[in-house]
């Protein structure tokens, strides 16, 4: 073949839009006919089973000798389930369909008119226009509700883009009324609102998951089908009939957490686990795989890590096309097609379609020649087929093989929208449509609304007598109650007293101990106490002998759904790794997106299950909220409680590992997270008493926040705990030690916290001894506690200003007290200059700003200069500063301590 033949192709190859494909020759047709024939036969006589067993067979006799067969991860590009395996749908498929109909345009109607009402508000379309036969079949025969315990119903993990759909639903079923409606996205207007995706935080009696920053909804719906497995194995609550479905979208598969614990599904067996991704091989900017086909990639991806596929790829128009195919080259032909052109084949002609795909083989343009080209436009996908999607939601439901089951639903983005937005590179948040699409939106499903009033995109909603209203409720009061939907009085616990708790203060008193061992003997108390012990869910990601944790293995036992299938090689010995069914650690593995996603449903099992889960998530301090800190925000939005613990915390006091392992800023993300309670304790008994408020606030009072507290590595000896230090401790600052001078020459105030408490506490007897100057020092637990605090009753002051003023915690305890202040922390300086505007004097910060080294802790104390001579010399500075000493005392100390004053600036260095 001549070159230009070949580039001649290539372009025609181009314009049809096909996969490149080798050449497939059949160099022995008789002997091919044999094989199919008697793979026919024992199809027929013997069934799917023994053909599967064949033809592993094979493949292992092939691979004995040599013969390596490709791998087996796609099938051709056709519905997983044949036409004869389809069972008999159950409902009323014209009322369902009328439902639907009235579904979609009350969510078109809420974010078009919402947008002509109030322009720039947003709102999306496209999605649930697509995936709106995908939600009603489930809505209609297959979610669970919650039933009358209130908690026994499957757990949905809604398409975040979707939400106007699940608005549209609860406002025919009465859950919602019109002005909520009115107001999507509107959520400050006096009669309230809906907020833009799902948002429990903002409507906590009706979404129970956020999903809306991609790829969160499936790592956590994963890790959620986990857990309900963990409670189930342990004895907790019977989970056995509750499904979690996660619904998501074929271009949010590129975020890795979407796919990225895909094979924890697998190894844990989670067939109560169902994915369904909405394929209209569409993203914001144009095709998901333009030159692939999504379908099969995904197919690939889940059966190599061991999930059931279920494809649904054609609507019923199709089968008889597929039936009458004898050649097998539809199926060829619909496995050449790439998405790019079967974007393009919607937004065309039934003629277009006629010559482009049917009309490279005679034989497909043959099988179509009685068919019009209205018939061809009109032919579905099989997304849009309920049906077919029927089919696959029974056979992902029945399955009960060990195995996850990922449903593949080919759809069309903005089904229905026409010439607005239907299978067209628009924005994923197509809002306006002009009159004319309306009118065309209106009739084509057949919505009861005038051409005048149609403008004006009214709600609709039948009367309540209707056969639709009526219907409606029938099939949700049939499933167990309505969702989305999440109840808003939950279960509290007895927890232990600080009084309980006193003996594991006791015990860790005067002994040289880091904080994350402290923390740790204490969940180990927690995990043994009667009250909550088996509440207690420790997680933790590969870290467990890095926090001193081991001790905990055989005690608890590490959680497996399969138990423990080998003897560990550390059996001998009394710390020895020990997996269990019913073990109580979840140990994760390098994982602290799935570490976190394991804490969302430990976290919200007071809401989801009607049991309160402690859990406790201790990791390497600095993947935390600077890693995961869009799961953490996942946390807050969904109201999870529980103790976050930032082990091997500190800039300085991780010495060794280096800049990637060091957090200094850790505590400053944290600020950002409104339920995020954060604290920086210095010593046992502060985490001791920080741990039992937590379970106090969230456990018994009910509280929904967050408890995280930094814990340190560096070995120190602890004292014993002050009378009186309780409230302090709790709310953020506390005086933990005074130091008097004869005729000294001023009092200054200090502020430390976590292991640089012991800087402060050094500093102040350098101050004291050489330079004659008393001190205070005061353990700050909490720097972002008392700002809260302090703001708040400055806000209330603001807008109360006839009233007595409010003091905060902060002011009440400085009353009186004068400085100059300096403050001292591991983390940068933002944290502690937080209290600025609350101090009454000069206050200076010093921190760890700029970037982590290896060192001994000495040489990173100096070199960040939160050591205690670099505290003492900004003390005297500041005193120099009021006038106390002069310039020259202050450089002679500096000489005298051995200073570099010339060192590089650490922020910059």
């Amino acid at each position: 073949m001549n070159d230009s033949k070949m580039i001649a192709q290539d372009e025609v190859k181009k314009q049809l839009g096909e996969l490149e494909r080798s050449a497939e020759v059949d160099i022995d047709a008789s002997e091919t006919k044999e094989w199919l024939s008697s793979l026919e036969y024992v199809l027929k006589s013997k069934g799917h089973d023994r053909v599967r067993f064949l033809l592993e067979k094979l493949r292992d006799r092939a691979a004995e000798q040599g013969v390596q067969a490709a791998a087996d991860t796609t099938t051709p590009y056709l519905n997983t389930i044949p036409v004869h395996d389809e069972p008999a749908y159950p409902g009323n498929r014209d009322l369902e369909r009328r439902i639907k109909s009235i579904i979609r345009w009350n969510a078109m109607a809420m974010v078009v008119g919402g947008n002509k009402r109030g322009g720039g508000i947003g709102g999306h379309i496209s999605t649930f226009a697509s995936s709106a036969t995908l939600y009603e079949v489930a809505f209609n025969h297959f979610f669970k509700g919650r039933g009358e315990d209130g908690y026994s119903g499957d757990s949905v993990y809604f398409q975040g883009h979707a939400s106007p759909g699940m608005y549209s639903r609860a406002f025919l079923e009465g859950r919602l009324c019109k002005e909520k409606l009115i107001n999507f996205r509107r959520e400050l207007e006096p009669e309230g609102g809906l907020s833009s995706y799902p948002h429990p935080w903002l409507m906590p009696d009706f979404w129970e998951y956020p999903t809306v920053s991609m790829g969160l909804g499936p790592i956590m719906a994963i890790y959620q089908a986990r857990f309900n497995e963990y409670l189930r194995d342990r004895g907790i609550k019977d989970t056995s009939g509750q499904k979690v479905w996660a619904f998501l979208g074929d271009g949010e598969c590129d975020e890795p957490e979407t796919l990225g614990a895909i094979g924890l599904a697998s190894r844990e067996k989670l067939d109560n686990l169902i994915f369904v991704i909405n394929c209209n091989l569409q993203r914001l900017d144009g095709p998901v795989r333009g030159n692939g086909k999504i379908i099969q990639e995904l197919e690939s991806i889940f059966r190599g890590a061991g999930w059931n596929v279920i494809k649904v790829i054609w609507g019923s128009e199709w089968d008889e096309l597929l039936a009458r195919d004898t050649t097998g080259l539809l199926a060829k032909r619909m496995g050449e097609v790439v998405d790019g052109q079967y974007q393009k084949y919607t937004g065309m002609p039934g003629s277009y379609i006629r010559e482009h795909f049917f009309g490279k083989y005679p034989e497909l343009l043959k099988l179509v020649e009685n068919y019009s080209d209205e018939k061809l436009e009109k032919m579905r996908r099989g997304g849009h087929d309920p049906e077919k999607v029927y089919a696959a939601y029974q056979k992902a439901v029945s399955l009960q093989n060990g195995k996850p089951t990922v449903v593949l639903a080919k759809t069309i983005k903005g089904y229905g929208l026409g010439e607005a937005g239907e299978g067209r590179n628009v924005a994923h948040n197509q809002k306006k449509l002009n009159e004319a699409e309306l009118l065309e939106f209106r009739s084509r499903f057949g919505i009861p609304i005038s051409d005048d009033e149609v403008v004006n995109t009214p709600f609709y909603k039948p009367p309540e007598n209707s056969h639709e209203i009526r219907y409606l409720h029938e099939r949700r009061k049939a499933l167990g109650g309505y969702l989305p939907s999440r109840p808003t009085e939950h279960p509290t616990l007895e927890v232990p007293s600080l009084a309980d708790m006193q003996k594991t203060i006791k015990r860790l008193e005067n002994k040289s101990i880091s904080t994350t061992f402290a923390v740790v003997q204490t969940l180990i108390a927690l995990c043994r106490d009667k009250k909550i012990g088996k509440f207690m869910v420790p997680i933790v990601p590969d870290e467990s002998r890095t926090f001193g944790m081991e001790g905990m293995f055989t005690q608890f036992g590490i959680y497996a759904h399969a138990g423990q299938l080998y003897e560990p090689i550390d059996s001998a010995i009394l710390q020895k790794y020990k997996e269990a069914q019913d073990g109580q650690i979840l140990e994760e593995g390098i994982t602290e997106a799935g570490s976190m996603a394991s804490f969302n449903a430990a976290g919200t099992a007071y809401s989801c299950h009607g049991v309160n889960m402690i859990p406790f998530f201790i990791y390497y301090s600095m993947f935390g909220f600077q890693r995961i800190g869009d799961l953490i925000w996942a946390a807050a939005d969904m109201r999870a409680k529980g103790f976050l613990v930032g082990g091997t915390a500190g800039r300085t006091t991780l010495n060794g590992e280096g800049l990637q392992h060091q957090d200094g800023h850790s505590l400053l993300n944290a600020i950002a997270f409104p339920t995020v309670r954060s604290y920086d304790p210095a010593f046992a008994y502060e985490a001791v008493v920080i741990i039992q408020e937590g379970l106090q606030k969230m456990y018994a009072e009910g509280e929904q926040c967050i408890y995280y507290l930094m814990s340190e590595n560096e070995e120190y000896t602890h004292p014993e705990m002050p009378e009186g230090c309780e409230e302090g401790i709790v709310k953020g600052i506390y005086k933990y030690r005074s130091r008097d001078v004869d005729k000294a020459k001023a009092r200054v105030q200090l502020f430390g916290s976590g292991a640089i408490l012991n800087s402060v506490l050094a500093a102040q007897e350098l101050l004291a001894e050489k330079y004659g100057v008393a001190s205070d020092v005061w353990s700050v637990t909490s720097y972002t506690q008392l700002r809260r605090d302090a703001a708040a009753c400055d806000r209330w002051n603001m807008l109360h200003p006839t009233e007595t003023p409010r003091k905060s915690y902060l002011e009440e305890v400085l009353d009186g007290v004068e400085g100059p202040f300096v403050s001292a922390s591991d983390y940068v300086r933002a944290l502690g200059e937080q209290l600025t505007p609350w101090i009454p004097g000069d206050y200076y910060v010093l921190g760890t700003d700029g970037m982590g080294r290896s060192e001994t802790r000495e040489a990173l104390r100096r070199h960040f200069e939160v050591d205690k001579e670099s505290i003492t010399i900004a003390t005297l500075s500041r005193l120099c500063k009021a006038g106390v000493v002069s310039p020259t005392d202050v450089k002679q100390a500096i000489d005298d301590l051995g200073y570099d004053a010339d060192k590089p600036d650490p922020y910059y260095a």
